[in-house]
């Protein structure tokens, strides 16, 4: 459903460019045991985020970084790190490709499956007791491509309600998710598509 979208945008003249942005974000899934099996959805695993943990799975997407619109969806489980997917993330023909610290060190990858591509992933600023300053200050400036990012993520669980999973195991909770990154591309354009419609 997402290429058949991007596809019919194309069509209106919405097309994906050369810079990727790669995120993910973690879909909450129930912790509870109190079901019929009396266990926990095994596809879905827990992981650590800052000092708290939290249970379920992963919904990791590449998205355009002019238009805002997702070219590519992966989903695995919550404890699956975000780099070991960042090659299923890039169509190949980036110029850029922007992504938090957690996609630091990777740039071997891009140049492998986006040769073109400059790596303008974040990078380490902090030492033990000293602060790379002029590191911090390009983070800084790489902050205003890749936060665009933040606003996909909004609209998909702000707009389309896509905070908890709502099957057990991955593969339907994927289907939904391709359907929810169609729906948010077509919200992003929403406002070009009217007036082609009005015109």
């Amino acid at each position: 459903m997402l290429e058949a979208v991007n596809v019919y945008l194309e069509g209106k003249g919405v097309r994906i460019t050369t810079g990727t942005i790669v995120d993910a974000t973690i879909i909450h899934a129930p912790s509870s045991t109190k079901n019929l099996g009396q266990k926990r959805d095994p596809e879905m695993h827990q992981t650590k985020k800052g000092k708290q943990w939290y249970f379920g799975m992963k919904a990791h997407i590449g998205v355009d970084s002019r238009t805002k619109l997702i070219h590519t969806a992966v989903v695995t489980p919550a404890n699956v790190a975000d780099a070991t997917v960042l090659p299923e993330l890039l169509h190949g023909e980036e110029t850029k490709v922007w992504g938090d610290q957690a996609y630091r060190g990777q740039s071997e990858v891009i140049q492998e499956h986006a040769p073109r591509a400059q790596d303008c992933t974040q990078r380490r600023y902090r030492y033990k007791n000293h602060v790379d300053e002029l590191e911090r200050a390009k983070n800084r400036t790489k902050s205003q491509v890749r936060s665009k990012v933040e606003h996909v993520f909004g609209v998909m669980k702000l707009k389309f309600g896509f905070v908890k999973v709502r099957y057990r195991g991955l593969v339907k909770n994927a289907n939904r998710l391709f359907a929810t990154c169609a729906l948010v591309n077509l919200f992003m354009v929403r406002k070009k598509l009217l007036r082609t419609v009005t015109t």
